[in-house]
């Protein structure tokens, strides 16, 4: 699980770095990945906090 947290880190760095350079197609799309990434991680901590 610990790979879709640095997963999403890259996606938020890379859109920070996209915004910046004002490609912001890409940084909504990274950042949208990076959300995505986010939520499945908590979804499976919850779970595996549960069972």
């Amino acid at each position: 699980m610990a790979d879709l947290i640095g997963l999403a880190v890259v996606f938020l760095i890379l859109a920070f770095i996209s915004y910046i350079l004002g490609a912001r197609g890409i940084a909504g799309l990274s950042m949208n990945i990076a959300k995505w990434l986010v939520i499945i991680f908590v979804i499976l901590a919850i779970i595996s906090l549960i069972f």
